[in-house]
């Protein structure tokens, strides 16, 4: 039962933006008394996420996340948003998962005694997605389908289609949560959702070229261009978008590729063959999990040319984000090589930033950290690299890049 004396401050409210940070407080303790928390969420699909850490009041009885160090636990030293990024499926190898932006995710926090561990106080963060008078708009027009979120206010404001990764179905948070900075978000899915098949023999660029022109002419859209963000295997259809199709002024490839994969895509008649991945160089790590980073070839080698993106014709500003430690395979060279072949026809038009020790899924901040989890194209567990704070930092770090990126090139500063 909980101590009336004290009180678990959730500052500078219990209810928030997703991406916003909170500071977690702890009054009316003994002084120097030690006191672990707790976090706990289940996702939409019904798996809890947890997190604890260790920490001793100060002189006066308090223990203030934001100043105060971890002595033990999921994280140590002094991390405002731990209990949040550090918290772990009690399932192995499952993926925070969020499909219903209407609601929040509910972190349920205990402040418990160090000595007999009795439940000292309580509270829940409500991290929600969407700001007051967001409108979340189902999109079923000719061949598309995904959702659409569109700000309050007065418009018109820049659009950007958001893809998200192979596992299929509809990602919604980063788009929703987007579209809280001013920015008419589409996201869009283009497999395994609604009637899109789970396992299309080939992708149709006509398909996405079709999103791209229903997002500009939306009248809530300012034109000229529209932006693309991308992670995983959707960083390679958002590198092909921008070097085929028109309208494209600002595309965001986050632990992309550039070269197609996976799966055939086909555009005006003419077929990119998805890149051949070496199988011996696919390993197993001592935990049993299948390391794949080094599967995929360089795809500038002549052999492979039928798969390289074909980047020098696009007219769009490019931001590339590289996870050192990227273990679903090796962005950091991908990257590095779309930058070269940029560079060699002059452009000068991208950014290439490198977060090391962090992962593969660089999603909004404080978004728990995925290191390993079901891989569709291999159809096993796969590592997906990084470390929890360098992720965790990194995932801070490129949030704010990517909006000021989208602000420096959409609408009226854009070309």
């Amino acid at each position: 039962m909980a101590n009336s004396q004290i009180r678990l401050k959730i500052l500078p409210s219990a209810r928030c933006l997703y991406d916003k940070l909170v500071q977690l407080k702890v009054e009316g303790l003994s002084p120097h008394r030690p006191v672990e928390l707790r976090s706990k969420v289940v996702d939409d699909r019904g798996v809890t996420f947890k997190a604890s850490a260790v920490y001793k009041a100060d002189e006066t009885g308090e223990v203030d996340v934001c100043r105060a160090p971890s002595l033990g636990g999921s994280y140590t030293g002094v991390q405002p948003m731990g209990l949040f990024w550090a918290l772990a499926p009690d399932t192995p190898h499952s993926k925070y998962l969020k499909k219903n932006v209407l609601t929040p995710s509910l972190v349920e926090i205990e402040a418990l005694s160090g000595e007999d561990g009795g439940v000292l106080a309580s509270g829940t963060n409500e991290r929600v997605y969407m700001t007051e008078g967001m409108k979340r708009v189902p999109v079923q027009e000719g061949r598309i389908r995904g959702v659409l979120f569109i700000p309050p206010g007065k418009g018109p404001f820049p659009g950007i289609v958001d893809l998200y990764t192979f596992g299929g179905g509809l990602s919604e948070p980063r788009a929703s949560l987007l579209a809280n900075k001013g920015f008419v978000v589409l996201a869009l899915a283009y497999l395994g959702y609604q009637d899109l098949p789970k396992k299309p023999k080939n992708l149709d660029l006509e398909y996405f070229e079709e999103a791209v022109n229903f997002l500009r002419t939306r009248p809530e859209v300012q034109g000229p261009g529209i932006g693309i963000i991308s992670i995983s295997h959707s960083g390679g259809l958002a590198l092909t978008m921008s070097s085929h199709l028109s309208g494209i002024s600002a595309t965001v490839c986050i632990n992309g590729s550039n070269a197609n994969t996976v799966i055939p895509l086909h555009y005006k008649g003419n077929v990119m063959p998805p890149l051949t991945p070496i199988v011996k160089n696919v390993k197993i790590t001592e935990s049993g999990l299948f390391s794949i980073r080094d599967a995929l070839p360089d795809p500038t080698l002549e052999k492979n040319k039928a798969s390289l993106i074909p980047v020098e014709r696009a007219s769009c500003q490019f931001l590339f984000a590289v996870a050192e430690d990227d273990h679903n395979w090796n962005s950091s060279m991908f990257a590095e090589k779309a930058a070269q072949i940029l560079r060699s026809h002059g452009k000068e038009s991208f950014q290439v930033v490198s977060y090391p020790k962090a992962g593969h899924f660089l999603e909004a901040p404080h978004t728990p950290f995925c290191p390993s989890g079901f891989h569709p194209a291999v159809g096993m567990n796969v590592v997906f690299g990084g470390e929890p704070k360098a992720h965790c930092e990194a995932q801070l770090d490129l949030w704010e890049r990517v909006q000021e990126f989208f602000k420096s090139h959409l609408g009226k500063n854009g070309c």
